[in-house]
């Protein structure tokens, strides 16, 4: 119905309705942000030839959402993007005053999707908040590198 009516408000305009469409999860994502989240997965990604791995917990509000494929494959992606990005934080606020790198590259929701870099972290966890209707949210991860001392961690 969502779709029916932006199409009708926009005369059949294609790229218009996308865009309304775009506004309205947006829109419904933020009023969301506030639940608490007390559910979720975690989620490990290691990459091909065993030298790089990433854990996350990604929270969410029910377990009926955390066990669909949904959830899990969001989860997958955001472990995924943190072994290839090597990201500092969760958050801006988060991020150390003496780090060397840009909120752009060292915060991980405000980082390029790699899969899709028309999109941040942070667009593809609104995205997950508006398909599966619950509040959605990175609570932590760690990023491990074979031959490094130390391993990234990091928690909202």
């Amino acid at each position: 119905m969502d779709c029916r009516s932006a199409l009708m408000e926009t005369s059949g305009d294609v790229d218009k309705a996308v865009e309304i469409l775009k506004k309205q999860s947006l829109f419904k994502a933020q009023k969301k942000t506030e639940r608490a989240v007390k559910n979720g997965v975690i989620d490990v990604y290691i990459h091909t030839g065993g030298r790089v791995a990433a854990m996350v917990e990604l929270n969410c509000e029910t377990d009926f959402v955390a066990r669909t494929d949904v959830f899990k494959a969001l989860a997958h992606d955001v472990a995924m993007q943190i072994a290839a990005q090597e990201p500092v934080c969760i958050t801006e606020e988060k991020l150390p005053k003496d780090a060397d790198v840009t909120p752009e590259v060292g915060c991980l929701l405000m980082q390029p999707f790699i899969k899709d870099p028309s999109k941040t972290i942070k667009d593809l966890i609104t995205e997950g908040i508006a398909k599966t209707g619950e509040n959605i949210k990175i609570n932590r991860f760690a990023r491990f590198e074979l031959g490094q001392a130390e391993m990234t961690v990091a928690v909202a």
